[in-house]
């Protein structure tokens, strides 16, 4: 694939010197993240070479409309990712599918093919696995920076309503992390229940 080692280098220089520090969730800790979790679909899978450098362009650029707006970033991320993979000589058809990776990544989360339900869960993959409290205290700290959210009440209404709302969409998630996120409802259920 023209271009992939290229554009893999201009996303990791871009997402590393042009991302907030009030981004603290969405940081490049984030972005590493995903791609690692997206190549243990790829490999548990057994995805093709072609649709799995597809797959971690996607990873690699999901976030990436951060270093340019908040709001609505999925569609930032798409056109930045449109236009350094025209710049590293990339088709049109792989543009599409990469853009249609990202955007499958916007809450709430509706994907279509089989690549796009990987990075859907390879993004919220957190949400079923122990790490899930400090990661999702970062997400608070960036909510309140950002003014999303105005105290830890508020947020844990927040985090119930997305829990209760989210699903996964591969059976490995389905499997392997809706267990540990279901008990980690019924945390933030108690939490919220607690009185004031």
């Amino acid at each position: 694939m023209k271009g992939y080692i290229k554009l893999r280098k201009r996303a990791w220089d871009i997402l590393e010197s042009e991302l907030s520090d009030r981004l603290l969730y969405h940081d490049i800790s984030h972005t590493k993240d995903v791609l690692r979790v997206c190549n243990q679909y790829i490999r548990r899978q057994g995805i093709s070479g072609y649709n799995a450098k597809l797959l971690r362009l996607a990873a690699l650029l999901h976030d990436i409309g951060f270093t340019v707006a908040y709001a609505d970033h999925e569609e930032k991320s798409v056109e930045i990712a449109t236009q350094l993979m025209r710049e590293c000589g990339f088709h049109k058809a792989d543009i599409s599918v990469v853009s249609g990776l990202i955007m499958a990544t916007k809450i709430p989360q509706q994907p279509k093919t089989k690549l796009e339900k990987i990075i859907c869960d390879s993004d919220l993959d957190y949400l079923g696995r122990k790490d899930f409290y400090p990661i999702s205290r970062r997400l608070y700290k960036e909510f309140l920076a950002f003014s999303i959210v105005s105290n830890e009440q508020e947020w844990n209404q927040v985090q119930l309503k997305f829990l209760e709302t989210h699903t996964y969409h591969t059976s490995f998630a389905r499997e392997n992390r809706q267990p540990v996120k279901e008990q980690h409802l019924k945390v933030i259920k108690s939490m919220v229940s607690l009185p004031t």
